[in-house]
């Protein structure tokens, strides 16, 4: 255990604990500030300055490690009433994109890891993806529906340049004429625009692409492994002129620190060939709460008692609020007015194009359940 640091059974640290501490914790590079305990361990840990200048060195490179994922499967199934896909696949879990923001943080706590700069620092790949896949899609009676690529963390983080088990997926998928959409904040996804766009011909796919602000400062704080705002851009203009739809997601919508962006980042986002656009408001479940405090404190003391508490303004008093429907949008008048704001200017920008449901009846298994490829004539 670090020097200066003390072991509790319970509690978290403080906003101004955290400020004592940030500038020393924090790794160049990463989103977390620290490696906040998951919820199911028995005991957390928080660093704090005990007056006797205890910490003493500052927090040196911080490597991601890559792990092996032992997945028995790869298509994850729900039925949450408030999401419009009702399956996906992760090809990794956790994300070294570093958002501090990610809603998926809390899933590393599963693992006995942290939901802070574990996160996005120690990988999970599935490195069997496309051999699951296929003996999924070749089991009798499945019945083809869009698949969502990358839902809870980026597929196209900076390990998918290497280890490309997305592209070996996305191989699978249009060799099945399965549908699939994507969501990324990755320049990285023109690589595979060669397999993209002949299913998008096919009305087999569309693209997400998530853009948080314009500000290229701001999205380096938030965001520090992502393509730059400039880059997210250029992806959607090139997305889109290989005939690939594309959707840009301004997610998520922080009150008091990216919500004035809103008008700006859309008009960006239709002169660069977006056809639609939509928003999600900030959510903090579980440890991302304590997380993203340790951050604003960091990062924008100034502003962070008012993001704070705009925050639990639309939350009813709380951080967060799960309530269906509600989650990812927020209520209160502060939610009306961004509400109202953002289809004003969807409107405004042209970004109103309705998206066509997917094709699913061109679906073709290849191989049996057993992996015997079928013959084709």
């Amino acid at each position: 255990m670090r020097t200066g640091q003390k072991l509790k059974k319970s509690g978290r640290v403080t906003l101004l604990e955290a400020r004592e501490v940030s500038e020393r914790f924090a790794h160049r590079g990463r989103g977390a500030i620290s490696n906040q305990t998951g919820r199911y361990e028995k005991e957390t840990r928080d660093a704090f300055d005990d007056g006797w200048d205890t910490i003493e060195e500052e927090a040196g490179r911080l490597d991601t490690e890559l792990l092996d994922d032992t997945a028995k499967s790869i298509i994850t199934f729900n039925t949450s009433p408030d999401i419009s896909f009702d399956r996906t696949i992760n090809p990794y879990r956790g994300c070294e994109h570093g958002c501090i923001y990610c809603f998926a943080r809390p899933t590393h706590a599963w693992a006995g890891l942290s939901p802070g700069l574990d996160f996005e620092s120690r990988i999970f790949r599935k490195r069997n993806a496309a051999d699951l896949l296929v003996q999924e899609l070749s089991r009798p009676g499945y019945v083809p529906r869009p698949i969502a690529l990358g839902m809870n963390t980026d597929a196209f983080q900076p390990l998918e340049r290497e280890q490309k088990i997305t592209r070996s997926v996305l191989e699978v998928l249009a060799a099945h004429n399965h549908p699939v959409t994507l969501l990324t904040k990755s320049a990285l996804v023109q690589r595979d625009i060669d397999i993209l766009a002949p299913m998008a011909a096919k009305g087999l796919t569309r693209v997400g692409v998530s853009i948080t602000t314009l500000d290229r400062m701001l999205a380096r704080k938030m965001e520090p492994r992502a393509a730059t705002p400039e880059r997210r851009l250029e992806t959607v203009k090139a997305l889109s002129q290989a005939g690939i739809p594309v959707t840009v997601m301004t997610a998520p919508i922080i009150p008091g620190l990216n919500d004035h962006e809103i008008e700006a980042l859309l008009e960006a986002a239709a002169a660069h060939g977006a056809g639609s656009a939509g928003y999600v408001v900030l959510r903090l479940p579980y440890e991302i709460k304590d997380l993203f405090h340790e951050w604003l404190v960091q990062h924008v003391p100034d502003r962070a008692a008012r993001v704070i508490n705009l925050i639990r303004e639309m939350r009813g008093g709380r951080d967060y609020d799960a309530k269906w429907f509600e989650r990812g949008r927020g209520s209160g008048p502060m939610a009306d007015l961004i509400s109202q704001r953002f289809h004003k200017a969807l409107a405004r920008f042209g970004l109103t194009a309705p998206r066509q449901p997917l094709r699913t009846d061109l679906f073709q298994p290849l191989a049996t359940a057993s992996g015997q490829l079928l013959l084709k004539f």
